[in-house]
């Protein structure tokens, strides 16, 4: 049974392939049109480069046509009605990822395909795409970015080679989920473009468009939550007896370790002059808020040691205190609070827009 089996495939190969040629399209006239039923299946986001605005994917692009000089009578062949052939051995559609931002721009993997008795012929190829994204980074970690994938022939125009998505939509069944990425929406569209060097002949692609919006919980915890951390430090600095010396000395350190932390969580944020994203605008307001504190105790440490020997005090002060120490924890106090209210101010007036904006859209 076996060896009858073999015996059968091997002759049908023999057989379709004695007169074949894998160049010329497979049309019974040569006026008629190849019709490839196109679609992409997404497997994983591997990764989203913001600075080289590069996103790189893992796909299947199954392909699907019929090729008029592969059929067969099954009873001619032992009842064989599907055979699995190398994919280089046949003619293909050249399918180009345009968008591509590395060097390779076609489907090489040569895997087999499926060819059936009527001609079918279905080719699956996996590909890693690295595809052109412009990557909007304003309102990152808070921020959604639209992808697209464009899929077109290379050499075939509209004319002679049709390519149909299969789904309005990708496939996303075997999707495996992201870690900082999450899919909220994704679509295909045909587009019919007509180029200036030939006004007169369509060139078809397909065109597949992904929102992605990213999950921001690593960056909420290791780089807003730390500089809000350390701006509320900063606040308490006021809450320091002036008597105790230790305002200086809080302050530089507070500064310190925040330009130890910046230093290190840099490497984070998408290092691209484009635009600043709202972490930065974040990490900015926390520096300066630091500076502000710093500046603002030295005068209040000047004002805790004055006396009326080394400067002259104005009417209204007098009669507020007799002495500059009351001032300067007058000062303390109200700052404590004026400082706490511009921390909680200053991070809902970067973050609670965008936050708004995404809650509105959900």
């Amino acid at each position: 049974g076996l060896a009858m089996c073999y015996e059968d495939e091997t002759r049908l190969v023999e057989d379709l392939f004695k007169d074949y040629n894998k160049v010329v399209r497979p049309v019974e006239d040569h006026r008629d049109a190849v019709v490839v039923t196109v679609g992409l299946q997404l497997i994983q986001l591997i990764s989203v480069d913001e600075v080289n605005q590069i996103v790189t994917t893992n796909v299947r692009l199954k392909q699907q046509w019929t090729d008029v000089n592969l059929k067969w009578n099954p009873d001619d062949y032992g009842g064989v009605k599907k055979i699995r052939i190398p994919s280089d051995d046949i003619w293909r559609p050249d399918l180009v990822l345009y968008n591509n931002a590395d060097g390779d721009f076609a489907i090489v993997k040569y895997t087999k395909v499926l060819l059936e008795h009527t001609g079918l012929i279905t080719w699956t190829p996996p590909a890693i795409f690295k595809s052109y994204c412009e990557i909007i980074v304003t309102h990152f970690p808070f921020d959604q970015q639209n992808c697209s994938m464009k899929l077109g022939t290379w050499t075939y125009d509209g004319t002679v080679v049709v390519i149909n998505p299969e789904s309005d939509r990708p496939d996303l069944s075997n999707f495996m989920e992201s870690g900082e990425w999450v899919m909220k929406d994704y679509r295909g569209w045909k587009h019919w473009v007509y180029y200036a060097c030939c006004p007169d002949t369509p060139y078809l692609d397909i065109t597949y468009h992904f929102l992605m919006q990213r999950l921001p919980l690593y960056f909420i915890v290791n780089v807003i939550i730390p500089c809000l951390l350390f701006s509320f430090l900063t606040g308490f600095v006021f809450y320091l007896p002036t008597d105790s010396g230790e305002k200086m000395t809080l302050s530089i350190s507070v500064l310190l370790s925040l330009t130890v932390f910046l230093l290190v969580i840099v490497e984070l944020i998408p290092s691209t002059s484009s635009a600043v994203p709202l972490i930065g605008k974040y990490m900015l307001f926390t520096m300066v808020f630091v500076i502000a504190s710093i500046i603002i105790t030295v005068i209040v440490i000047n004002t805790h040691h004055r006396s009326p020997s080394t400067h002259t005090m104005p009417h209204w002060v007098r009669k507020a205190a007799e002495e500059w120490k009351f001032v300067a924890m007058v000062l303390d106090h109200l700052l404590l609070g004026i400082f706490m209210l511009v921390c909680i101010i200053g991070t809902l007036a970067v973050f609670a827009g965008r936050l708004i904006e995404l809650n509105q859209q959900e």
